[in-house]
Protein backbone atom coordinates (compact mmCIF):
# COMPACT_ATOMS: atom_id res chain seq x y z
CA UNK A 1 0.00 0.00 0.00
CA UNK A 2 1.86 3.26 -1.38
CA UNK A 3 0.96 6.18 0.40
CA UNK A 4 1.29 8.89 -2.36
CA UNK A 5 4.84 10.72 -2.94
CA UNK A 6 7.65 10.03 -0.89
CA UNK A 7 8.65 12.60 1.37
CA UNK A 8 11.94 14.19 1.43
CA UNK A 9 12.67 13.19 4.85
CA UNK A 10 11.91 9.44 3.88
CA UNK A 11 13.81 9.89 1.02
CA UNK A 12 16.78 10.59 3.60
CA UNK A 13 15.83 8.30 6.32
CA UNK A 14 16.28 5.18 3.32
CA UNK A 15 19.98 6.13 2.45
CA UNK A 16 20.80 6.20 6.59
CA UNK A 17 22.21 3.28 7.89
CA UNK A 18 21.00 1.01 10.60
CA UNK A 19 23.45 2.77 13.42
CA UNK A 20 22.19 6.28 11.95
CA UNK A 21 18.90 5.36 12.32
CA UNK A 22 19.19 4.17 16.02
CA UNK A 23 20.60 7.12 16.88
CA UNK A 24 18.19 9.22 15.40
CA UNK A 25 15.23 7.94 17.80
CA UNK A 26 17.10 7.97 20.42
CA UNK A 27 18.19 11.51 20.43
CA UNK A 28 13.67 11.79 19.47
CA UNK A 29 13.58 10.19 23.15
CA UNK A 30 15.55 12.37 24.26
CA UNK A 31 14.41 15.14 23.35
CA UNK A 32 10.69 14.09 24.41
CA UNK A 33 11.93 13.04 27.84
CA UNK A 34 12.26 17.11 28.26
CA UNK A 35 8.45 17.46 27.57
CA UNK A 36 6.07 16.93 31.08
CA UNK A 37 5.38 13.70 32.59
CA UNK A 38 2.34 13.96 31.93
CA UNK A 39 1.85 15.25 27.93
CA UNK A 40 -0.41 13.15 26.48
CA UNK A 41 1.64 13.68 23.30
CA UNK A 42 5.13 12.45 25.12
CA UNK A 43 3.89 9.68 26.36
CA UNK A 44 2.09 8.15 23.22
CA UNK A 45 5.49 9.63 21.20
CA UNK A 46 7.46 7.08 23.43
CA UNK A 47 5.49 4.24 23.03
CA UNK A 48 5.82 4.57 19.36
CA UNK A 49 9.98 4.94 19.54
CA UNK A 50 10.51 2.32 22.15
CA UNK A 51 8.47 0.45 19.94
CA UNK A 52 10.51 1.08 16.66
CA UNK A 53 13.85 0.05 18.85
CA UNK A 54 12.43 -2.70 19.83
CA UNK A 55 11.58 -3.68 16.16
CA UNK A 56 14.72 -2.59 14.81
CA UNK A 57 16.94 -4.44 17.32
CA UNK A 58 15.14 -7.71 15.72
CA UNK A 59 15.52 -9.59 12.52
CA UNK A 60 13.33 -9.27 9.53
CA UNK A 61 12.30 -10.60 6.29
CA UNK A 62 12.37 -8.52 3.42
CA UNK A 63 8.98 -7.68 4.02
CA UNK A 64 9.03 -6.66 7.54
CA UNK A 65 12.13 -4.32 6.55
CA UNK A 66 9.75 -2.36 3.72
CA UNK A 67 7.05 -2.06 6.48
CA UNK A 68 9.98 -0.90 9.17
CA UNK A 69 10.95 1.70 6.09
CA UNK A 70 6.98 3.03 5.39
CA UNK A 71 6.62 3.54 9.44
CA UNK A 72 10.12 5.40 9.77
CA UNK A 73 8.91 7.65 6.61
CA UNK A 74 5.88 8.92 8.05
CA UNK A 75 7.84 9.78 11.57
CA UNK A 76 9.61 13.36 11.39
CA UNK A 77 11.98 13.07 14.01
Amino acid sequence: METGAPTQFGDIWQKMGNEEKKAAVQEEVKRMNKLPANSAYASHRLRVLNKILQLMSQPRTSSQEKELELLFAGLSL
